[in-house]
């Protein structure tokens, strides 16, 4: 029971955290670009939350059983897969490319530096 209440936790904090971080590189990456990339950037936001949450919940399941270091690897092994697939989705959607992927890559990065602490939460 404790572990479901430790995962519950660390996955609210992780969420939170996640919220602000992607928030504030929105914010800036939307003053770089113009307002025809705006979509691609805020659109890369939330592919990026939902894909780092479910990728978090896995590397805690795994972290729980020991193998932290594994389940981090997979969460990032998940959010290279998200991003090549949005990649070609991007482009038949007739996103911006560069706005879509730079954005994506930069959450997925800024999302993986913040991780590891919430991972034994």
């Amino acid at each position: 029971m404790t572990e479901a209440k430790g995962m519950g936790r660390g996955l609210a904090l992780y969420a939170l955290s996640c919220v602000v971080v992607i928030g504030l590189a929105g914010g800036v990456l939307t003053a770089v670009y113009g307002p025809v990339e705006r979509p691609a950037v805020w659109i890369s936001a939330g592919i990026a939350l939902v894909s780092q949450l479910v990728s978090f919940a896995i590397a805690r399941m795994m972290a729980d059983r020991g193998n932290g270091i594994a389940g981090w690897g997979v969460g990032a092994l998940i959010c290279l897969a998200v991003l090549v697939v949005f990649g070609f989705v991007s482009r038949a959607l007739g996103l911006p490319q560069t706005a879509a992927l730079v954005s994506l890559a930069t959450y997925f990065s800024l999302t993986e530096l913040i991780e590891a602490p919430f991972l034994f939460l």
